[in-house]
């Protein structure tokens, strides 16, 4: 598994856009941000400067000429966790969706503010380490190590996002108890605001790789007109 850096100072950034100004524009506020930042501007090019230098996030233009930014998400996770926040410049809610089922950790519609993009990051990134003096979490079946930021199902490892990890980890931690999705937003998300269908697709993929039956959820329930709920049942 790849390392991380342990600060935000340190911290390496691979910016993928094929417009030249916005890719310039964003490295631009990022340098002075204090990260060190990579670019590319194709797919090919983004997986060989990961290859390279692995790095702690991606800034990735979901609209890449040949190989797509959702393609590049996809082979980027096959070598290690990396969390990503996608770059579109359509505001259709079909290319969100398909961002966050790749494993997109949050995505920024074109046009939009460099400033805002930077405290994505940020965001991403701060809870993107491991927590410290945190204790194991345990229900289920499953287990969480949030100071190793890793989570197992009946003994296997499960791979799961950074949004994942962090949403399992909120459930465990409030078992038995209803959250909303704004709620679910501010508190895993750390956002007072912001598209709630990005907590609809996180639920369904956790869904998908803790449920035994993801159509007929037993443990992420649904609670009508309120949100979701964690029901361990017995132990």
């Amino acid at each position: 598994m790849q390392q991380r850096a342990d600060t935000a100072g340190s911290a390496r950034v691979l910016v993928v856009d094929d417009d030249p100004t916005v890719a310039e524009v964003v490295a631009g506020y990022l340098d002075r941000a204090g990260y060190t930042v990579d670019r590319a501007d194709d797919g090919p090019t983004a997986l060989t400067r990961a290859a390279e230098h692995w790095p702690d996030l991606v800034v990735l233009d979901l609209m890449l000429p040949g190989m797509d930014g959702l393609e590049v998400c996809r082979r980027m996770r096959g070598h290690g966790p990396v969390p990503v926040i996608m770059l579109t410049a359509r505001g259709d809610e079909d290319d969100r969706i398909l961002g966050l089922e790749v494993g997109a950790d949050d995505y920024v519609t074109k046009p939009f503010s460099p400033r805002e993009l930077v405290l994505r990051v940020e965001s991403v990134l701060r809870r993107s380490r491991p927590a410290t003096g945190a204790g194991t979490l345990a229900a289920a079946g499953l287990t969480v190590d949030p100071a190793a930021r890793r989570a197992t199902r009946d003994g296997a490892e499960l791979a799961l996002t950074l949004r994942e990890f962090d949403l399992l980890a909120f459930f465990l931690k409030h078992p038995g108890r209803a959250y909303g999705r704004e709620d679910l937003m501010r508190e895993v998300w750390g956002w007072d605001f912001g598209d709630l269908s990005t907590v609809t697709v996180h639920i369904r993929r956790l869904r998908g790789k803790v449920e035994d039956d993801p159509a007929r959820p037993r443990l992420i329930q649904t609670v009508w007109g309120v949100g979701y709920r964690f029901e361990p049942g017995e132990e």
